[in-house]
């Protein structure tokens, strides 16, 4: 297994000499180390190449120490920076003040570097809690609009996300689109095969779904069932039957192999566009929803294994 890249620590001061002298140091105790002499080249770097670590004087040609702190605290970066301020300038004071604008550690020029190391060790671990517990928040959240089952999104992050993508999409006079997928004769799958097969089966529809779907602002939710909705924002009515054709080829075309047998699966599929709607200023994202679902039940009613297709309506939704 590769060895973990050293973490990298940006040095920002004006003095060459401590550059290049805290530079060895903080190398040979096994990181990364970037230098800038001033604030703007320090911005620079921050921005091109990311040091979650950042060791800067407060005394700085173009920008003082304390706002350039201020600065790195209103940027957007990858992770969390660590900043500790390095001066000779040590009174209670200077560190308050420090402090206050936003450094997590202030540092005398005093101090033994066998101290300063033993600091930059505790950032790091300080570091590695606030990444351990950003992931975590991260996974917590993906778990909560997520289905356990599928791995498509959820019935909750489905009219949370359509309503923002609706609220978009009306604001710019953009296009949306929305299908509804039913499995046809899902519960003779479970009766014949179980349900371990039948959950089996739902998953690789899904991996069908999402293998199929061409851009990166399109995507899938379970609502429930064997009942899933794909939102294909910017996307119109003609685009919107032809993506509903394509997945519905994409699942009936080979059969989908589980642990008691192999399952042919087909499903049926209703469609509703913004570009149908003849107010679509009025629309909810929950009405979008039901009109596709109308053109689902119209497809079954059909004979199923078809795209179904929402024709103009008018504002109450009557077609």
């Amino acid at each position: 297994m590769a060895a973990q890249e050293a973490t990298k620590v940006l040095l920002v001061d004006d003095d060459e000499i401590v550059l290049d002298h805290l530079g060895k140091s903080i190398f040979a105790a096994g990181y990364q180390v970037l230098t800038a002499p001033d604030s703007g080249t320090a911005l620079a770097s921050m921005q091109k190449d990311f040091a979650p670590i950042v060791i800067l004087d407060v005394n700085l040609p173009d920008m003082d120490g304390l706002a350039l702190c201020r600065t790195i605290r209103r940027q957007s970066y990858p992770g969390y920076t660590y900043v500790m301020l390095y001066s000779a300038k040590d009174g209670d004071a200077d560190v308050l003040a420090g402090l206050d604008a936003g450094a997590d550690d202030y540092i005398s020029k005093r101090t033994p570097r066998s101290q300063l190391i033993s600091r930059l060790r505790t950032a790091q671990r300080i570091l590695s809690l606030e990444h351990s517990l950003r992931t975590l928040v991260e996974s917590r959240e993906q778990e909560a609009r997520t289905d356990h089952l599928t791995g498509a999104y959820n019935r909750r992050f489905l009219f949370q996300q359509l309503s923002r993508e609706l609220a978009a999409a009306q604001r710019s006079q953009g296009e949306l689109s929305v299908l509804v997928l039913d499995f046809d004769h899902f519960s003779e799958v479970n009766d014949r095969y179980g349900h371990a097969a039948g959950d089996s089966a739902l998953k690789e529809v899904v991996k069908r779904i999402h293998g199929s779907l061409r851009r990166n602002g399109d995507w899938c939710a379970r609502m429930g069932g064997d009942e899933f909705s794909v939102v294909l924002p910017q996307t119109n009515a003609a685009d919107a039957k032809f993506m509903a054709e394509t997945l519905r080829n994409a699942i009936e075309e080979s059969p989908i192999r589980t642990g008691t047998g192999i399952v042919r699966m087909t499903v049926s599929i209703g469609a509703s566009s913004l570009s149908a709607i003849t107010d679509r200023e009025s629309i909810t994202a929950e009405q979008l929803l039901d009109l596709a679902d109308q053109s689902l039940y119209k497809s079954k009613d059909a004979g199923r294994n078809r795209v179904t297709a929402l024709s103009k309506v008018d504002p109450a939704g009557s077609q």
